[in-house]
C-alpha cells in the first residue's frame, strides 16, 4: 500500500490514444513505494516522471527531525503573486541547500484579501492528493482556532493574532498511512514531523471507524488511517489569506532534499493561481438512482435483532449504533469540492472536510460534532446524542425542543454517550468539568442533546490516549464499546471505512478532530456512498430510526436533485443482504 522507497524515477509511458490509459514501468528498491503519475497530454511514447511518496510512518520516531522552521515571506495582494515569490523563493533554496539530513520546512506568504479556501481548492486539478478542514464556527461571528503568526514585513518582526477559518492542500510532502490499527508508534511518526514553534505545519487526515474490519475496494486507498502534510497549502483567515508551500525530507527514508523539492516543483507546474468565485447552491444534478445497504425491509430486521440483544436479561448491550449506506448514482460524475462548499452553507455551525489520497476517492462531510480538541495541556470533547427535526415555525421548534428534553428514550440514549466521553476524559485528566450538562442544540435542518466536556491532560503524550480511548463513542458505536462493535461487525454488510471515524489534524501545540459523520464517499464514474446511522436503545423503534436516517442524509441528497428524469429507464434499486 505504502512504503518507504521515495525516491523519484524516469518512467517510460505508452500511451493508448483509443483508451488514454497509461503503462508505468520502473525499478524498485527492496522497499515498496506509493506513486502517482502526471495526466499525459502526448499522442504516442512519453517520459515523464512518476512522483514518489515519503511515508513518515516507516521511519524511526525515536530519531528527531534535523530542522522544523517557517518562514513567513513579504505580503502580496493576490494569490498569483504569492506563487510568483514562492517559485523566486525555491530557486534561492536550491542554490542554498541546507545542510541537514532531514527536516520539514514552511514557507507562507500572506495574502491582503480574504479568499475562501474552498474556493481555491475547487480551482485545482484532482489528479493529486488534497484534503480540506474547516473549524466549526459560524461565520457571522468567527470563532476559529487562535494561533499566533508571522505577517509582517517579511523578516518576522511584526506579529498578529489571526483566526485560522480553513485550510486547503494539494501534494504531499510527507505522508502517514498502514495498513495495521493506528499505533502509538504511527502517532509519534506524526509528531516527528510538528513543532509548537511551527503552528500551521499540520497533518491532516481520518482514522478508519474498525480498524480491524477487512478494507473494502472502495477505501482501499486510504488503508487502515491517513494523513498528510500538504506540499501546497492554501489557509483563508478572517480578513486575509495565505499560500505556503512545505518541503519535508529524511534522507533515512532514501527521501533527500533534491528529490523533495523536484517533487514540489512537478506538483507547482499543476497549481492554478487564479480563483473564480462559484455559486454555493444545488447542482440540480438529476439522480438516475438511491440504493441502500440495508434496504428498509432489512433494517427493520437489524433494529428488532439490536433489541432483542438489549434486552436480553444476559446481554450487557446497552445501545449499539446501526448505519446505512446509500449509493448515489446521477447522470454526470459528482465534483466533491462543489458538494462540499453547498455543504458549508447548509451547516455553518459544523466541520467541513476533505481527505483524497492519491488515485483514490474523496471522503467529504459537514459534521457537527467534535471528538476532541487539544491545545497544550487543555482539551475539550462534547456529547450529542438524539436527533429531532426543526421545526416549520418557532413555536413548533420551540415545542419539538421539548418533547426532545423531556423523552425518556432520548434521554437514556445522550446520557449513555455523556458519561462514557466523562469517564474516558477523568481516566488522563486532573479535572473535568460538564457544562452545560444537558441542552439541545440547533443545527439547520435538526437538533440534538448536547453537552460540552473540559478537562486538563496530565502530559502533552496522553493525546494519543485519549484519541484511541474516545473513539468510537457511544455516539457512533454503542455501549458496552466492544459488544457494540462486535454486534455491528455481525450484522451491517458493508464497511464503514472511515464514516463515523476521526477525521481532523495533529499540530505541535494543538490538534482538533471531528467525528466522520454526515459524510458521504464519492467515487469517479461511480457516483457517490452518503453514510448515516442511529442510536438503537430500550424503546426504540425501527420505523423511526429509518426516518431519522433520512433527516441525517436530507443534508447532502437536498444539494441534488431527488427526482428520476421521466426520460430514464433507471429504477431505484434497494440492495438486499
Amino acid at each position: 500500500m505504502a512504503g518507504a522507497v521515495v525516491r523519484h524515477y524516469l518512467t517510460t509511458c505508452f500511451m493508448d490514444s483509443e483508451t488514454t490509459k497509461c503503462k508505468i514501468s520502473y525499478s524498485l528498491h527492496s522497499h515498496t513505494r506509493s506513486t502517482y503519475s502526471l495526466p499525459l497530454f502526448h499522442n504516442k511514447y512519453e517520459t515523464r516522471r512518476v512522483v514518489a511518496l515519503m511515508n513518515g510512518c516507516e521511519g524511526d520516531p525515536r530519531l528527531p527531525i534535523g530542522s522544523i522552521e517557517t518562514r513567513t515571506l513579504t505580503a502580496v495582494p493576490s494569490p498569483s503573486k504569492a506563487m510568483e515569490t514562492l517559485n523566486v523563493a525555491i530557486r534561492e533554496l536550491k542554490c542554498n541547500p541546507p545542510p541537514l539530513t532531514s527536516g520539514i520546512l514552511r514557507l507562507q506568504v500572506p495574502i491582503e484579501e480574504q479568499i475562501e479556501a474552498i474556493e481555491w481548492l475547487h480551482a485545482q486539478h484532482d489528479n493529486l492528493p488534497r484534503c480540506f478542514f474547516s473549524g466549526r464556527r459560524s461565520r457571522a461571528n468567527g470563532n476559529g482556532s487562535n494561533l499566533l503568526m508571522d505577517i509582517g514585513n517579511g523578516n518576522g518582526d511584526t506579529s498578529f493574532t489571526h483566526n485560522l477559518v480553513g485550510a486547503a492542500g494539494v501534494g504531499s510532502a510527507v505522508f502517514f498511512q498502514q495498513l495495521h490499527p493506528f499505533s502509538y508508534h504511527d502517532w509519534r511518526s506524526i509528531k516527528r514531523f510538528l513543532s509548537a514553534k511551527c503552528p500551521l505545519i499540520r497533518a491532516y487526515g481520518a482514522i478508519r471507524f474498525d480498524a480491524t474490519a477487512n478494507i473494502s475496494p472502495e477505501w482501499k486507498a486510504f488503508g487502515s488511517f491517513y494523513f498528510m502534510v500538504p506540499q501546497v497549502e492554501f489557509d483563508e483567515l478572517e480578513g486575509s489569506s495565505m499560500v505556503a508551500i512545505t518541503i519535508a525530507w529524511d534522507n533515512a527514508l532514501s527521501w533527500t532534499w533534491d528529490e523533495a523539492i523536484h517533487s514540489l516543483e512537478t506538483t507547482l507546474q499543476q497549481i492554478a493561481s487564479v480563483v473564480v468565485k462559484s455559486k454555493k447552491e444545488a447542482s440540480g444534478e438529476p439522480i438516475l438512482s438511491k440504493t441502500h445497504v440495508p434496504n428498509k425491509t432489512h433494517w427493520d430486521l437489524a433494529v428488532k435483532k439490536a433489541l432483542q440483544e438489549i434486552n436480553a436479561s444476559s446481554s450487557k448491550l446497552v445501545k449499539v449504533v446501526l448505519a446505512r449506506s446509500s449509493r448515489i448514482l446521477t447522470a454526470t460524475n459528482i465534483d466533491p469540492i462543489a458538494w462540499l462548499a453547498c455543504l458549508q452553507v447548509e451547516g455553518e455551525d459544523a466541520y467541513q472536510f476533505c481527505l483524497q489520497p492519491p488515485n483514490g476517492p474523496a471522503f467529504v462531510g459537514n459534521t457537527p460534532e467534535r471528538l476532541f480538541h487539544r491545545k497544550w495541556l487543555s482539551i475539550s470533547s462534547e456529547a450529542l446524542a438524539a436527533t429531532r427535526a426543526r421545526g416549520e415555525s418557532s413555536d413548533l421548534d420551540l415545542q419539538i425542543e421539548h418533547d426532545l428534553l423531556s423523552s425518556p428514550k432520548d434521554h437514556l440514549e445522550f446520557t449513555v454517550v455523556r458519561e462514557n466521553i466523562q469517564n474516558k476524559l477523568e481516566s488522563v485528566c486532573d479535572r473535568v468539568v460538564v457544562e452545560p450538562k444537558k441542552t439541545v442544540r440547533k443545527l439547520r435542518r435538526i437538533q440534538h442533546l448536547y453537552a460540552q466536556l473540559s478537562g486538563n491532560l496530565r502530559r502533552e503524550d496522553d493525546e494519543f490516549e485519549i484519541l484511541s480511548s474516545l473513539h468510537p463513542t457511544p455516539a457512533v458505536c454503542g455501549l458496552p464499546r466492544e459488544a457494540a462493535r462486535l454486534f455491528i461487525s455481525e450484522t451491517e454488510m458493508f464497511d464503514r471505512g472511515m464514516y463515523a471515524g476521526p477525521v481532523g489534524w495533529f499540530g505541535g501545540g494543538e490538534s482538533e478532530f471531528a467525528v466522520g459523520i454526515r459524510s458521504a464517499l464519492v467515487e469517479k464514474d461511480s457516483g457517490a456512498l452518503v453514510y448515516a446511522g442511529t442510536g438503537i436503545v430500550e424503546g426504540s423503534n425501527p420505523s423511526s430510526e429509518w426516518d431519522e436516517l433520512e433527516l441525517k442524509t436530507s443534508q447532502c441528497t437536498k444539494l441534488l436533485q431527488l427526482e428520476v428524469p421521466k426520460q430514464s429507464k433507471v429504477e431505484n434499486l434497494e440492495i438486499i443482504y
